[in-house]
């Protein structure tokens, strides 16, 4: 194969990039915007499907010939329409977006929540306020290290492999009022939440309102947001909030595990 022929020339390399309507710059259309990785990969498969066509007889013959026929294209030209359509640009990976995220919008997770604890103010937010105690009664988290006054370290249950895990810090913090944090830049998760403590109508304790945030459920992230939250994100944080009102009213959370027929055993609090 001429190699001249998928190499872009001088004047295509000067063409000046398209701005799209969401700010981002476009390879304009004489310009490639597959790989060279992906380039190959479709000179290959276009050549084995269009050589596996012409094994065919009738309306396969042309279907796969014509499959092949546009793979070759795509890899000769290093050019895809589909790509430039979507805003796809694995050429310019700083240009465009990747495949996952131009396919599935990037729309960040938000749950809020409230719950009524019979307990002083200071009591639930002194408990909130260390969040080593979090995993106790948030079923998704492994641990929380407390690094400083303002840093901590998070860690997530994972189905599989190594635990979710990122650093976050406090960017808000009103003592018997409201707590506020998110994750470190580059961190590894796109989070941020906060909490807030008020009187209870009636002399019934405390009002706790809560609202958690997580980035755009895409690639990686989107993994890491699925073990985090599970399927039904705001039954997973009300789930939490009931947890917590167990553990401040009674000292522990009812559960049945490991007796999956007999009585409801009572998941003490660690002292």
């Amino acid at each position: 194969m001429n190699a001249s022929v998928a190499t872009p020339s001088a004047e295509t390399e000067r063409t000046p990039p398209v701005e799209r309507h969401d700010g981002r710059e476009r390879a304009p259309r004489t310009e490639a915007n597959i790989s060279n990785t992906e380039r190959w990969v479709s000179v290959a498969a276009g050549s084995a499907l269009a050589a596996y066509g012409l094994t065919q007889h009738s309306w396969r013959r042309i279907a796969m010939a014509a499959a092949g026929a546009g793979l070759l294209g795509r890899g000769i030209t290093r050019r895809c329409p589909v790509y430039r359509a979507i805003g796809v640009d694995t050429a310019h990976p700083a240009r465009g977006r990747n495949l996952i995220t131009a396919i599935i919008p990037a729309r960040p997770i938000e749950v809020e929540r409230s719950v009524t604890i019979s307990r002083p103010r200071e009591e639930v937010y002194r408990f909130w306020r260390d969040f080593t105690n979090l995993p106790r009664v948030m079923q998704h988290l492994e641990s929380v290290t407390v690094l400083d006054d303002r840093r901590s370290h998070w860690a997530a249950k994972a189905p599989v492999g190594r635990p979710v895990e990122w650093d976050a810090e406090i960017v808000d913090d009103v003592p018997n009022e409201r707590i506020a944090w998110r994750s470190v830049r580059d961190s590894g998760l796109d989070t941020s939440g906060w909490v807030r403590f008020a009187d209870a109508p009636g002399g019934r304790g405390t009002t706790v309102l809560a609202q958690f945030r997580y980035g755009a459920p895409a690639g990686k992230l989107g993994v890491a947001v699925a073990t985090l939250l599970g399927e039904n994100p705001e039954q997973q944080v009300r789930e939490d909030l009931r947890h917590l009102k167990q553990v401040l009213e009674a000292g522990e959370i009812p559960t049945t595990e490991g007796q999956p027929t007999g009585p409801r055993a009572m998941r003490r609090r660690a002292s």
